[in-house]
């Protein structure tokens, strides 16, 4: 049933990968998090697999019996394989720790991946929700009422003095985090980077890797999340991370103009090879191809390519990932063989009408 399942994700893009949001040129996705805990039970932490278990069991009904769940997707991490596991975490849907590091751990997502609850992981619930582009004012709206609806089934530990009680104490509070995946190749050429990253650490502004926490910086992608949320409402935490995103981007557009002023012709001979290696490669690993597609979307963005989609490259970034390349042929890899279908798989994607369908 958890293969069928994951089967049927693979067959299409999440939602949220469509960019259609503000800024979606530079803002790849926009994530609000909240972490939860159930009264009476023990944090995960100190509970033993058949507690885990029970809670997994109780939750899973309550949050199934949710409209928005009712078609979406039920995921027990025991049941999957070491490359399904992976291809959720590469969709971002789930946490390395809850696949690999948790017992009894889980996920409930619906059927357009635009909302991913993992049980079981540090907290008994992260409820997590996705749009594209700059939009977490949407998506807070959306997951608060998703958040509401659980609270009604399975009482939250709350405290009227700390707020929600979590597990790390840096979440306790509103138990909210918000974050942005940005793509800053412009900041990185011009080496402004990290002056804005050494500002963004006194503003209290996390700044990680594609894949979140203690993940390395590739293909230029920025992970942008709020820190400690005790004493400071949602809409506050939303409003700082939302402007200084908004900074970001602006001067992202400054130095991308600077570029195109100063050095027009070896920006342009940049891109357009990496777009002759990306497309015409017969050998492509992850990192190069996560690069290449980094200075390709750079082009789109500054209209030097045009017959490439922003969404064609949102797809690739997803799909060139490992798990996602031996799911898509059915069939586990070695390295060298995954280099050579990520090759194959870039350039059908590439030789898609930009204007025609590219959602399969």
């Amino acid at each position: 049933m958890n293969s069928e399942i994951i089967k049927k994700m693979v067959r299409k893009p999440s939602a949220w990968v469509d960019p259609k949001g503000p800024f979606a040129e530079i803002v790849f996705s926009s994530r609000i998090r909240f972490a939860r805990n159930i009264q009476g039970h023990k944090f995960s932490i100190s509970s033993t697999e058949n507690e885990k278990k029970i809670l997994f069991d109780e939750l899973t009904e309550d949050i199934t019996a949710i409209e928005l769940f009712k078609d979406g997707y039920v995921l027990r991490m025991e049941d999957l394989s070491s490359i399904e596991k992976e291809f959720l975490v590469e969709r971002h849907l789930v946490s390395f720790d809850l696949c690999f590091e948790s017992d009894m751990g889980g996920a409930i997502i619906d059927k357009n991946e635009r909302v991913s609850i993992m049980i079981n992981e540090e907290d008994h619930l992260r409820i997590q929700g996705f749009a594209d582009g700059l939009q977490m004012f949407e998506v807070f709206d959306f997951l608060n009422l998703v958040d509401d609806e659980i609270g009604a089934r399975a009482s939250y530990s709350y405290d009227k003095d700390f707020g929600y009680l979590t597990a790390c104490p840096t979440n306790i509070g509103t138990g909210m985090r918000a974050s942005a995946l940005v793509h800053l190749p412009a900041l990185v050429i011009t080496r402004e980077i990290e002056k804005i990253i050494r500002k963004l650490k006194t503003k209290r502004v996390l700044v990680r890797g594609l894949y979140g926490e203690g993940t390395d910086i590739k293909g230029n992608f920025f992970q942008l999340s709020s820190s400690a949320s005790l004493g400071k409402s949602e809409e506050n935490i939303i409003s700082i991370v939302t402007e200084i995103v908004k900074e970001i981007v602006e001067k992202e557009r400054n130095a991308r103009e600077t570029l195109m002023k100063n050095a027009q012709m070896q920006i342009e001979d940049k891109i357009w090879r990496a777009y002759g290696l990306f497309k015409y490669a017969r050998l492509l690993t992850s990192d190069e191809a996560i690069n290449l597609s980094s200075a390709l979307r750079l082009g789109v963005g500054l209209g030097v390519i045009r017959d490439v989609a922003l969404k064609q490259l949102n797809k690739l970034l997803v799909y060139i990932q490992p798990a996602h390349l031996q799911l898509v042929y059915e069939r586990k890899m070695d390295n060298y063989e995954r280099d050579r279908m990520r090759a194959r798989f870039v350039k059908e994607i590439l030789s898609l009408d930009s204007k025609g369908s590219n959602d399969g």
